[in-house]
């Protein structure tokens, strides 16, 4: 999972503030080509001889590349600040950034030269509008100069969007993953997340046959044993107090298996939805639970049951293992993404690595969702889960 994607252009919005903050980027970026120019002019002056060396070749291109990182994070920082780009934790080779460099200086001394065209343009049409008013331009020659300065305004807009876009994927190949590097990274989620959800369901395949095993089969055996004992009983009494048992018994082992058949799928998902699939989660708890739930409209079966799992899995850690008093559950959807939130007052500590929150960790990977656990010594414990919903 990618947690944070390349730079994309224009993502600072749309409006008058954001055209006129990409207008002062643009104009800060002629100047900062300017800069690049000098630089490379200075460094290739006096870093030349030693680079033609071979002895001082390598100190020379580490002083040259040094200068080259200072001017590229500044350009980083230009497309940030003025672009709204955001670009992932990635450190670019000496190759990508000299290249990168160079290629923006031709692109921003080139950004220059059709700006000032277009200030020149528009001088002139200034200057064309005075003369028609006070009549020393005839009015033949002002369709034809119309025409012209229209074509021409055309082609340097055209060419200041292009040399924008030029400037946007220049910065891109630069500070953020090629294709080639986000696909590798992509396939290695995948991979890991498969393996985990793999570990997950057979983590909670073997719990459900322990929970078979050590918990409904035993109380099944003994079930059979009262009513063998019942059947044999040869006082009535003895008799009815042995089926009553037995009787008790098959409640408790009713609750106990539906128990287990709700940790292996919630079939209230289906019939009634996530918020009372959630609100039975409450009510089985031993302590309390509260449950805010604020979501509107249906939402992806995969996102119902990770949301679910990361409930019930929480909420039965809290009332087991934290000592806790109370639970808090938030759910909320926000800009396309499910968060589900677990808060419990207990004494904190809860282990990142535990078979559970590993399983929810798989389970939460496989639909590109992300899982946080906050938990102190001393509490409380916080469990966070982003779950996308497109």
């Amino acid at each position: 999972m990618l947690e944070v994607s390349p730079g994309v252009p224009g993502t600072s919005g749309h409006g008058p503030a954001a055209r006129l903050s990409r207008v002062t980027g643009t104009l800060l970026g002629c100047a900062s080509a300017l800069a690049g120019l000098v630089y490379f002019a200075v460094a290739g002056t006096l870093l030349g001889p030693l680079l033609l060396w071979p002895r001082t070749r390598v100190a020379a291109h580490r002083l040259l590349v040094a200068g080259a990182r200072r001017l590229a994070e500044a350009e980083r920082w230009r497309r940030a600040v003025f672009f709204g780009d955001r670009f992932p934790a990635h450190r670019a080779s000496d190759q990508q950034v000299l290249r990168y460099l160079g290629g923006r200086v031709s692109s921003g001394l080139l950004c220059a030269v059709v700006t000032a065209l277009l200030g020149f343009g528009l001088v002139l049409a200034g200057l064309l509008a005075v003369g028609a008013v006070r009549g020393t331009l005839r009015w033949g020659e002002l369709p034809a100069q119309v025409v012209l300065g229209s074509v021409l305004l055309f082609l340097d807009v055209q060419g200041l969007f292009s040399l924008a876009s030029l400037d946007a994927r220049l910065a891109r190949e630069c500070f953020g993953p090629n294709e080639r590097e986000l696909l590798r990274r992509r396939i290695g989620e995948l991979a890991a997340s498969r393996a985990a959800v793999v570990r997950a369901v057979d983590r909670e395949r073997r719990r459900v046959e322990r929970d078979l095993h050590d918990g409904v089969q035993q109380r099944l055996v003994a079930l059979a044993m009262l009513l063998g004992r019942a059947r044999r009983a040869r006082d009535a009494d003895r008799a009815d107090a042995l089926l009553e048992q037995a009787h008790r018994e098959a409640g408790e082992v009713l609750a106990e298996l539906r128990e287990v058949a709700w940790r292996v799928y919630p079939t209230a998902l289906d019939s009634v939805g996530l918020r009372e699939a959630l609100g039975g989660v409450a009510e089985r708890c031993p302590i309390p639970v509260r449950v805010a739930y604020e979501v509107s409209g249906e939402l992806p079966a995969p996102v119902e049951t990770a949301a679910y799992f990361v409930v019930s899995e929480s909420v039965n850690n809290a009332a087991k293992h934290s000592g806790a008093e109370g639970v808090v559950v938030a759910v909320e959807r926000r800009d396309g993404v499910l968060t589900v939130r677990v808060r419990d007052d207990g004494c904190g500590g809860a282990d990142p690595d535990g078979g559970g929150l590993a399983g929810l960790r798989g389970r939460v990977a496989a639909i590109d969702g992300m899982l946080d656990l906050h938990s102190p010594a001393g509490g409380p414990t916080i469990v966070t889960a982003e779950l996308p919903c497109v």
